[in-house]
């Protein structure tokens, strides 16, 4: 029998559930922000958070939400993505973006998108290599 499940998380409860894993990546966020800004960003954005569970236990975690754009039309913004970091290599990251790649096909979406930090290089040859996304731009952000 297969172990891992992956499951929508939609609500406080099972948002709770999955920070300990997101902050791995968020680590800026205690849980009280991380929990109203997914709260917010659900509410106002359509974000989706969706977690990978292995004998019973989240051992990573996905964010993403629709989006349309000029540039690439419409796809899904993958916001976050982590795998706790005592389960990596596992093949965790890979169920979690074919996961969110066939909701986007599901769902009438072209693409889908994401950015990863310039340090991140293994995370690069990750998407690159292993799952066969094209690195387009880079993002360019000011704090104000």
């Amino acid at each position: 029998m297969n172990s891992i499940q992956i499951k929508e998380l939609s609500n406080k409860t099972e948002w709770i559930e999955a920070f300990p894993v997101m902050r791995q990546l968020r680590s800026h966020l205690d849980q009280m922000t991380y929990i109203e800004l997914v709260s917010e960003a659900a509410e106002k954005e359509n974000y989706k958070l969706a977690g990978l569970y292995d004998e019973g236990e989240m051992v990573a975690v996905i964010g993403f939400m629709p989006m349309i754009t000029l540039y690439y039309g419409r796809f899904l913004w993958v916001c976050d993505l982590v795998t706790d970091e005592n389960k990596r290599s596992k093949g965790y990251g890979e169920k979690l973006l074919a996961y969110v790649e066939e909701w986007a096909k599901t769902n009438g979406f072209e693409s889908v998108a994401l950015s990863s930090g310039l340090q991140r290089t293994d995370a690069h040859r990750f998407y690159e290599d292993r799952m066969d996304y094209d690195k387009v731009s880079y993002v360019f952000k000011k704090n104000l």
